[in-house]
């Protein structure tokens, strides 16, 4: 393939650009399928265009202007998708919350991006985020320009009683109705291709959230090659199963979607039972997502793969992928083309993909090679290239690295070399066809139910409860979300800690994914000479127990 690719970039150059060129190209199509309200919601492709040019005109009478941050915190829905789109019109910049988060660290994200409006639900998993954000951080709120509630969770709030200040979407877009096409029109033209389209906040070793800055011209074309080398196609129906807030559900599912002119059909959250309902009835054909997703459908008593003949197109990563899981998505599940890849946050979601072509061995053992214009390299300590087949650390230079962490020099010229070369910390191998192997990550990561866990910021997050002293945290094997958190906790002096108490309160103050799930109180760490805590003797010691 010509190393340029398909210059998704050249063709579209902004977000809102390929909006209006997939309705002009496929019009009255089905882009959007949401089954997870009352009702079915089924979006055309000219009826998403026209809820984005209300919620864009809406957020321009609120004041908001071009390279204002814009948060949503919401589970996949498609009023996610308009939003996104809206802003993005509007010539905002988005920025993601975790629907796991709680209030303080939805807060700390709020607070840093300088976001000036926030879309987000009533309710979702028994969380009221508003209530969240209103008793952890009231300040944020009241500086808000807009509080839009996308939907009412129709359980715990009522009109009569809505949340001080906030706007419905359709009040949204009925307050923008002074808003005239060539005002809108004139906001969306200003918009170039290497203005900032996202700020997604993704943990490091530090312990503190750090915030991507990606451009329309790097999404566009990165989605535009990735959809290219998977084989996305107009007439696929995705199943949307990654979260809109992490990269790949947005990019990969959002704007790849725009790209090829396909169905999205996004659910909430996994629930096998549902997915399952909306596999046969919708005729799904392309399902992303982790490896035990596909191992879940499989094991799962009341999903007949001989009742679907529709799936077509599964792409996976974050774990390994057994051959034998290769072999068994084609010949029972009737996948016709299987892929692994390989990205992180501060490269637009994607470093490596796997070819169609590739055999099953190449797709379990690696995460394919690099996508077109794009280096990958495997250096060892002193930065030089290691023979293929030796381990070392994976470096990335192309269009697809970030501009850099968001108001963090210091932390940009870590990542980021003077040849612009930038530094994963994720370990792995090249073979002599370019094919990359990740062995390792960075540093003390963990990865639970395809969610990056950092200790660093899970050791801060503890460190916050006036009983603790000290923690570390490491990352435990686990049947079915591959690895969870256990923790080592030093009690303060005069504390009455327990790990049950340490337990119910990560729970309380933190993502699901990032709480331990088991808790050892210890009267202290081992520490090696320098004072750095020696993990690998907590995961020896936690393994053993």
């Amino acid at each position: 393939m010509d190393n340029e690719g398909t210059r998704g970039d050249l063709r579209w150059g902004t977000i809102p650009a390929l909006l209006a060129e997939a309705v002009q190209r496929r019009g009255d199509a089905e882009a959007l399928v949401d089954l997870s309200g009352p009702q079915p919601v089924r979006l055309s492709f000219s009826d998403l265009a026209e809820r984005v040019d209300g919620v864009a005109k809406g957020l321009i009478a609120a004041g908001i202007d071009a390279g204002d941050r814009v948060a949503i915190w919401a589970p996949n829905c498609w009023e996610w998708v308009v939003a996104l789109l809206g802003l993005q019109s509007a010539g905002a910049v988005l920025v993601p919350l975790n629907t796991r988060y709680k209030g303080v660290e939805a807060a700390d994200i709020l607070r840093r991006s300088g976001a000036r409006a926030l879309f987000t639900v009533d309710g979702f998993l028994g969380n009221d985020y508003v209530t969240m954000l209103r008793n952890t951080a009231p300040e944020i709120l009241d500086g808000m320009q807009r509080l839009v509630i996308l939907r009412s969770s129709g359980s715990d709030h009522s009109d009569d009683h809505r949340t001080e200040g906030s706007v419905t979407l359709e009040e949204l877009t009925a307050s923008g109705s002074a808003v005239t096409d060539d005002e809108l029109a004139r906001r969306r033209e200003a918009i170039s291709p290497e203005d900032t389209s996202d700020l997604l906040f993704t943990s490091g070793t530090t312990g503190a959230p750090k915030g991507v800055i990606q451009t329309h011209a790097s999404s566009l074309r990165a989605f535009a090659d990735w959809a290219d080398l998977v084989g996305l196609r107009s007439d696929d129906r995705y199943l949307v199963i990654n979260p809109f807030f992490h990269t790949f559900g947005y990019k990969a599912g959002i704007l790849a979607g725009l790209i090829t002119g396909c169905t999205l059909v996004p659910l909430p959250t996994f629930d096998v039972d549902r997915a399952a309902e909306v596999i046969v009835a919708e005729g799904i054909s392309m399902i992303p997502g982790p490896p035990t997703l596909y191992q879940t459908l499989l094991n799962h008593p009341g999903f007949d793969p001989d009742a679907v003949d529709t799936l077509r197109l599964a792409v996976t990563g974050a774990a390994a992928v057994p051959v034998a899981l290769v072999e068994a998505m084609r010949d029972r599940l009737g996948f016709e083309t299987v892929i692994t890849a390989y990205g992180l946050t501060e490269t637009c979601g994607v470093v490596t993909a796997c070819r169609p072509e590739d055999d099953a061995e190449t797709i379990s053992h690696t995460s394919g090679r690099a996508i077109p214009g794009v280096e990958v390299r495997v250096v060892d300590e002193s930065g030089s290239v290691v023979p293929p087949g030796h381990p070392g650390e994976i470096l990335v230079r192309g269009y697809n690295v970030m501009r850099g962490y968001f108001e963090d020099p210091e932390q940009t010229a870590e990542a980021i070399d003077a040849d612009g070369w930038l530094h994963t910390g994720d370990v792995g191998t090249m073979d002599e066809r370019g094919y990359v192997d990740i062995t390792d990550r960075l540093k003390d990561m963990f990865i639970v139910g395809g969610f990056n866990a950092y200790p660093a910021e899970i050791e801060a997050l503890l460190c916050t409860h006036p009983g603790i002293a000290a923690a570390a945290v490491v990352g435990l094997p686990d049947d079915r979300m591959g690895e969870v958190a256990h923790a080592f906790v030093v009690p303060a002096s005069g504390s009455d800690l327990s790990a049950d108490d340490v337990v119910s309160w990560a729970r309380e103050n933190m993502a699901n994914y990032k709480a331990p799930r088991t808790v050892e109180v210890v009267p202290e760490l081992p520490l090696n000479a320098s004072g750095k805590v020696l993990r690998y003797e907590l995961r020896e010691r936690a393994r053993r127990a």
